[in-house]
């Protein structure tokens, strides 16, 4: 495998041009699924690689469960620095683990609350709480989806921008923007560099319910003082993997975009483009990454299998 083991932890970066330039130049529904599609495949190649390390790293401890020939000189040789890089993968790859399980608890634990404390209230729709502090999120449930406002909130909107309001957060139950949203978290704890596509995914997520809820409404200003008004008086989200109306980030981003032309629905850019050439970079690093995983991942399976004995 050589140092071919160690390429998916470090192609992320590979990805930091695209999103920068796809939170801006494309579509934000293409934006949204590449860059998530991206973050995706490279934080499970890297956690691949760190768990090829660890096995390694594992082999040389004493009183391990692995069987003893997996830390036969012809094993270790596979990964270089196989001393350093195994032990030190063991407490990277633990610490994956935790911050991924940690996320995946907290996401469940707060819907799970959240369905509970609105279980005598409407069933499907809008559930308008009588709640001075202003905040508006999409709660998805499957057949329970649910828009959740607060009277502080719609108080301080007009009649237009409360149906912007509430396109806005339909759009996000229609689109399943939680997946993505989650989906980037859980990359950006599993490598580091993927940070970058976490938060660009969660304004390009904001942006495709910006287009959606104009849409729904029929006029791109009104959206625009919407957010605005929400911005400035709202706290956001509960959580980080669900989608608000006045998330925190570059609202003064979403607005500008509103008060220009509508994006073009172009669904891959050309090659012949700055921010295409910056896709097929990443498309590359990510195809790379894939296939160094795949690659480090069926040599160590062969080697491994060879050195048990029978």
């Amino acid at each position: 495998m050589g140092v071919f083991v160690f390429l998916p932890l470090v192609l992320p970066l590979t990805a930091w041009p695209v999103a920068r330039l796809a939170e801006q130049h494309l579509h934000p529904r293409t934006a949204t699924r590449l860059l998530t599609a991206v973050a995706a495949v490279m934080a499970v190649c890297s956690t691949v690689c760190l768990a090829l390390a660890m096995v390694v790293g594992t082999a040389q401890l004493p009183g391990n469960p692995l069987p003893d020939g997996w830390s036969d000189p012809e094993v270790r040789a596979a990964v270089p620095y196989d001393e350093i890089v195994g032990k030190a993968a063991i407490p990277a790859l633990c610490a994956v683990v935790v911050a991924c399980g940690r996320t995946l608890w907290r996401h469940g634990r707060f819907r799970r609350h959240a369905h509970r404390a609105l279980a005598g209230l409407p069933g499907t729709g809008v559930v308008v709480l009588p709640d001075e502090v202003p905040y508006a999120y999409a709660l998805p449930g499957g057949r329970r989806d649910r828009v959740v406002v607060t009277t502080g909130l719609l108080d301080r909107l007009e009649p237009a921008e409360r149906r912007a309001l509430f396109a806005h957060e339909r759009a996000h139950l229609a689109a399943r923007h939680h997946r993505f949203l989650l989906a980037v978290q859980l990359a950006a704890r599993a490598n580091p560099f993927l940070r970058p596509l976490r938060t660009a995914v969660s304004y390009t997520a904001e942006r495709w319910a910006d287009e959606e809820a104009a849409r729904a409404v029929g006029s791109r200003r009104t959206v625009a003082s919407a957010i605005g008004k929400a911005a400035l008086v709202s706290r956001g989200t509960p959580v980080a993997t669900l989608a608000g109306f006045a998330a925190p980030g570059p609202v003064p981003r979403r607005v500008a975009a509103l008060l220009g032309p509508a994006p073009q629905g172009r669904r891959w850019p050309s090659l012949f483009t700055s921010v295409g050439l910056a896709a097929w970079c990443a498309a590359a690093g990510t195809a790379v990454s894939a296939m160094s995983s795949a690659n480090s991942a069926v040599t160590m399976v062969l080697i491994l299998r060879a050195a048990t004995p029978l």
